[in-house]
């Protein structure tokens, strides 16, 4: 069973088979297909019609979903690498450990958002951003020049105390958990995150940079909590609506794979002890 880790607690080793296998994908082309999925969604998914990665209930199955496939995809070029999560409510600064050189390099640079140190730099030429959204075909970052504060661990305590998952309109307008931890209502949270990193991560094409998944796996993590916390409280919407996926519904772009399906993460890995 696969177990992911808090970032900041991996070896030196483990940050190296992580980056050894990041790579190996980059190379064979599989890395960029997460990219050009995650973005053909982005860019579909709307308030008012069809929505299923984003601004909708399924928001958080099809993201656990869309994780198992790359970590599967990671685990066929080294079968140790799971993907970590970044807390980012205790890793709150551009000085925590995953933005260093050895792991996922820093901010940009002033001019242009140039991420000038570690293994997904420019100058190291093994991280070509070719599903763009620009022309540049750098990997970028402008880590708290846009929002200033990550979430605080108060933030993610009031919005894992909502005891509804979600409820009509079923967007980003709705109340509940699921989208308070988007960040469409509240404190913001997952959205802000995206904003804090900059560069491509405040895009569709926002997997370009690796610390997306970190990120992710922290929210996969939250929602894991929530579940564990209102274990009474079902996915919503059970049947019946237009436009969002219910409970059964199957979510695109798989062929067989519903909510109810995404439900129990542990059948595919769980994650380590600390809170």
């Amino acid at each position: 069973m696969a177990v992911r880790k808090n970032q900041a607690d991996l070896t030196a080793a483990e940050k190296r088979r992580l980056i050894d296998a990041l790579l190996q994908l980059k190379r064979d082309g599989r890395y960029d297909t997460f990219v050009r999925t995650h973005n053909a969604f982005i860019m579909s998914d709307t308030d008012t019609g069809d929505r299923v990665g984003h601004r909708s209930p399924s928001f958080l199955p099809w993201h656990r979903r869309f994780l198992i496939e790359f970590e599967q995809a990671l685990q066929s070029v080294d079968a140790s690498v799971t993907v970590p999560y970044w807390d980012w409510t205790v890793d709150r600064t551009p000085a925590a450990s995953l933005w260093a050189a050895d792991f996922l390099g820093g901010t940009g640079r002033s001019r242009d958002g140039q991420v000038m140190d570690g293994p997904f730099a420019f100058e190291a030429a093994n991280w070509p951003v070719n599903v763009r959204v620009d022309g540049r075909t750098y990997l970028r970052r402008a880590l708290g020049a846009a929002v200033a504060q990550l979430p605080t661990r108060a933030e993610v305590d009031g919005v894992l105390a909502m005891a509804t998952y979600d409820m009509a309109p079923w967007n980003s307008a709705s109340d509940g958990f699921r989208n308070h931890l988007e960040g469409w209502r509240g404190v913001n949270l997952h959205n802000r995150v995206h904003v804090w990193v900059g560069g491509q991560m405040a895009t569709g094409a926002s997997p370009n940079d690796p610390v997306f998944w970190m990120h992710h796996a922290f929210v996969d993590k939250l929602w894991s909590q929530w579940q564990a916390r209102h274990p009474r409280s079902p996915y919503l919407p059970a049947a019946g609506t237009r436009d969002v996926v219910d409970l059964h519904d199957t979510m695109r772009p798989w062929n067989n794979v519903t909510p109810a399906d995404m439900l129990d993460h542990t059948r595919y890995y769980t994650y380590d002890t600390a809170a």
